[in-house]
């Protein structure tokens, strides 16, 4: 279930067998990355960035229900944010193949910073309006959508290829702590300040990722310059990821994971409530179990030294709907805390590695677009399988629509896992 065998390292040394490589963890190589100074400057101001990014999530989601008391502006909110991926991610892509990846950073952050600073302005002068909510998470999805495929592609220009992977485990690291400290900071921040306050933090907080962009000390990298169209670099990029088995692969991994394998995710008020009967306050636990599963998972892979990752990945395959699928059985709150924490290593596993996988077996002037497909896919297929597994659950119920789209999930897994060796090999 996505669990890590540690081997100690001092072990005496035997003859290497045939066959995957077990993960060594070495908790020296914990944070490798970080002795490269770009890479150094990057991850200590998006730390500070990222918690100010959990403020406002928290506090944009109570001010629209404060204000509206309405659960339907919620999903309003929630759909304007996301729908961007759809509409802007690909030519996102083309974009960052044909402008330098820091420079394209560097104005998301100062666009998302002035969107905070606005958004903060306006609770100030009691001039928010429901739909000023709306268009600012429509505005801000936008952006969104051109800054997660340019930092995904961007983390290889920071670090050498073979710390790659521990880079993409720290920023997965930084991401699962500021989620676990932006919540409870906006908690007292909305208590004692208001939500006005918490915008304007996550305003000022971007100061630190700006000005650790700045002060990088590196080449940018861009593509030879082309006069192509947009719509054919666009068709490039697909057909590139259709014409590459391993990415194609990869992307389809992706694909399967976010439309089946977080049916429990979308389901989880139902479990908490009708399920395991543990109420709001077992609905905040199980959420926090995941997230400690997923930061314990990060700081693992991070540890783990250069290694077979197809044999990580497959962990993560099988470990990942395997642990969710028997919290889906689960009547016990503690059990399903337990599992959960599981799932949440599981996902991190595979989702690293993937990410990893994608950027080493990428071509340079194709990278910012084959990153923007995945952040598609990562981002645009989640709330697809959440409306096609609640929808599901009207008819079947919580639990067996949850174990559905898990059983799904495992059985693409195994697949892979026998028919598809070379994944076991990457």
């Amino acid at each position: 279930m996505g669990i890590f065998i540690l081997v100690v390292e001092n072990a005496p040394s035997r003859p290497e067998k045939a066959g995957p490589r077990i993960p060594k963890v070495n908790l020296g190589e914990t944070f490798g990355a970080l002795k490269h100074r770009n890479y150094r400057l990057f991850f200590f101001g998006q730390l500070v960035s990222l918690v100010g990014t959990w403020m406002q999530n928290v506090a944009q989601s109570w001010l629209i229900y404060d204000i509206t008391n309405s659960k339907a502006y919620l999903g309003y909110v929630s759909f304007a944010s996301s729908i961007p991926i759809f509409l802007v991610s690909l030519w996102a892509g083309v974009l960052l193949d044909r402008l330098p990846k820091r420079k394209v950073i560097i104005f998301t952050q100062v666009a998302s910073m002035v969107l905070a600073f606005v958004l903060a302005l306006d609770v100030f002068l009691k001039t928010i309006q429901p739909w000023h909510i709306i268009v600012m998470s429509f505005l801000l999805g936008c952006v969104n959508a051109v800054d997660m495929p340019a930092r995904q592609s961007f983390v290889i220009e920071m670090v050498s290829r073979e710390d790659l992977m521990n880079a993409i485990a720290l920023n997965s690291t930084i991401f699962n702590a500021a989620r676990i400290v932006g919540p409870s900071l906006a908690g007292v921040a909305l208590a004692w300040l208001g939500a006005g306050w918490c915008f304007a933090l996550n305003g000022f907080s971007f100061i630190a990722v700006i000005l650790a962009l700045m002060a990088m000390k590196i080449e940018d990298r861009i593509a030879e310059p082309t006069r192509a169209h947009p719509f054919k670099q666009v068709a490039e990029g697909l057909a590139y990821v259709k014409s590459n088995k391993t990415i194609r692969m990869l992307i389809l991994v992706v694909a399967v994971s976010n439309l089946f394998a977080f049916s429990y995710s979308a389901l989880m008020p139902s479990f908490a409530k009708d399920v395991l009967g543990a109420g709001e306050m077992g609905f905040g636990l199980l959420q926090s179990f995941v997230g400690i599963g997923a930061l314990t998972g990060a700081l693992l892979i991070a540890s783990a030294k250069s290694t077979n990752k197809g044999f990580m990945l497959t962990l993560g395959n099988i470990g990942f709907p395997l642990a969710a699928l028997l919290f889906s059985l689960s009547r016990s709150l503690p059990v399903s805390a337990f599992l959960l924490i599981i799932v949440g290593m599981g996902f991190m596993v595979q989702n690293a590695t993937v990410n990893t996988l994608i950027q080493l077996n990428s071509e340079d002037s194709k990278r910012g677009r084959v990153m923007s497909i995945y952040t598609l896919v990562f981002q645009g297929f989640f709330p697809v399988g959440s409306l096609l597994t609640t929808s599901f659950a009207e008819v079947v119920g919580t639990p067996i629509a949850s174990m559905t789209g898990e059983a799904i999930a495992l059985f693409f897994g195994i697949i892979w896992f026998l028919k598809a060796p070379f994944v076991r090999k990457l």
